[in-house]
């Protein structure tokens, strides 16, 4: 069985908890402070090496122990040949101990600290002004620090979590640092995910403080970040002696009249995505709008008083999927109905096919976005409690589409997917997500799998546009150009033969 699940992700308060259940069982805060500091100064440099950028740093510090964690970590960098300087939002007699005793040792390293109106900015900005503890509302001084970081246009590394943002619930009042990495300690919080938070995060990096493994097993878990590494062992097994059916059979019910593109986006996606034939079922009359279909896919028209076609092919298919440019007509909400009730394939289910549906086939996928999701649970306000419950009740799988993209799974824990861009939030790449969660069924994954699997690569796809033109020009087709090279990300991670 492959583990899905990553790191535990946890809330702000759960993590402090368990931090202090530690230092009190004998654990050295400042223990932890050290090799804290030594893990974000790797981190730091890494990634001003990755970018040929100099060797220059910002300290931005607060009077907690995130402070004390940025100058531990500018005491290291300055340690290894780097020039720090350090802003001060409070004088050191107001400061933690730790953060006191660990700013002149970083003074004593050569390190220059900086305190007063004028802020001193260049380099790489390291945010140790706030920690996790911080709820609430930001206020005086530490706001025009923060919105003078954010302009700078400098790049920003956060120690744990970017001030401002609540570790919580990723509430933000009025500002938080817009760091282009989150350098978090332990475990992921909460507020990285939901709220506001995910806007200014970044990219994410774990370091380890050295607190005892029983204590983050002890921890209260909320949601698990998705392993990275389990994913090359989802890829369906290719035998050298096949054919196409047994590469796997897709069945589409998608298409309506004026509505062609998302079908057609679905089957192509289904198709680079390891299906071996893909066969797309649209309302007749609709022929002259599939012209521009892919060669690959075969289109059979339908209609709507003889369905027998559908059941009779279903027989060799190995995976259906549902809804893209269905519409929300009547005799669609009809079609659909019938269909569902009797068609007996692993399936996936989206877009207005959600609308048409009370009842699911139990193993069904469904791929709402947050509107198709309160429409589901029939609600006006998002939990992602109430997702699980539907999903545990209804005994389906989950994909709640967004940045992030979380998974719900029957009586599994919740799985969150960090990948993809901001790009992606364009006409059509839903469509494609699910062509690319049925071809993966077909091969033989099942619901959490195939979910999981499809929603990676499928934000893979999305980086790989991104850097290779920008956020800006996306669009959906471009994400089943990329597919050859989101595979091979993880095909370059097996041992060769």
């Amino acid at each position: 069985m492959v583990q899905l699940e990553g790191q535990k992700v946890v809330e702000a308060k759960e993590m402090a908890r368990v931090e202090k259940e530690s230092i009190e069982a004998g654990a050295s805060d400042e223990g932890y402070m050290l090799k804290a500091g030594e893990g974000i100064a790797r981190q730091i440099e890494t990634f001003i090496e990755e970018r040929g950028r100099a060797k220059k740093v910002t300290l931005l510090v607060g009077k907690g122990n995130n402070g004390g964690d940025a100058f531990v970590a500018g005491t290291f960098l300055i340690h290894r040949g780097f020039e720090v300087q350090a802003y001060h939002l409070v004088e050191a007699g107001e400061s933690s101990p730790l953060c006191k005793k660990h700013e002149k040792t970083f003074s004593d390293a050569g390190g220059k600290v900086f305190r007063g109106d004028e802020v001193p900015l260049e380099g790489v900005i390291v945010d140790g002004l706030l920690g996790t503890g911080f709820q609430g509302k930001l206020e005086g001084p530490i706001v025009e620090v923060i919105k003078k970081a954010n302009s700078s246009r400098l790049p920003i590394l956060a120690i744990d979590i970017p001030s401002g943002v609540n570790g919580n619930t990723g509430e933000v009042d009025p500002i938080a640092i817009q760091a282009s990495e989150t350098i978090y300690l332990g475990m992921p919080k909460l507020g990285f995910f939901i709220g506001q938070g995910y806007n200014y995060v970044g990219k994410l990096f774990r370091v380890a403080f050295g607190m005892d493994q029983k204590y983050i097993e002890k921890a209260k878990g909320y949601a698990h970040v998705v392993n990275d590494d389990a994913m090359r062992d989802l890829l369906p097994p290719i035998q050298r002696v096949r054919h196409k059916y047994q590469a796997g059979y897709v069945i589409a019910l998608a298409g309506s009249p004026g509505m062609p593109g998302a079908a057609m986006l679905a089957c192509l996606a289904a198709l680079r995505s390891g299906a071996g034939i893909v066969r797309l079922f649209h309302p007749r009359g609709m022929e002259d709008e599939f012209a521009a279909a892919p060669l690959e896919l075969i289109r059979n028209p339908y209609d709507w008083e003889d369905l027998s076609s559908i059941f009779e092919e279903a027989k060799r298919a190995k995976a259906c999927l549902l809804g893209p440019g269905v519409g929300k007509g009547e005799g669609m909400h009809t079609f659909v109905q019938a269909v569902v009730s009797k068609l007996n394939l692993p399936m996936v289910i989206d877009a207005d096919a959600l609308y048409h549906i009370k009842m699911f086939p139990k193993g069904a996928i469904l791929t709402p976005h947050y509107k198709e999701m309160l429409h589901l649970l029939g609600k006006d306000v998002l939990s992602h409690d109430d997702c699980q419950k539907f999903a545990d009740q209804n005994e389906v799988t989950v994909v709640l589409k967004g940045a992030p993209t979380w998974i719900f799974h029957p009586n599994a824990a919740s799985l969150i997917i960090p990948k993809g861009d901001p790009g992606m939030a364009t006409a059509g790449t839903g469509d494609v997500l699910t062509g690319m969660i049925a071809a993966l069924l077909a091969q033989g994954l099942v619901g959490r799998e195939a979910a999981t699997l499809g929603v990676y690569l499928h934000g893979t796809c999305g980086e790989i546009v991104a850097a290779k033109q920008t956020s800006y020009d996306l669009i959906a087709s471009d994400l089943i150009e990329v597919l050859p090279e989101a595979f091979q990300t993880l095909l370059s991670q097996l041992p060769q033969e």
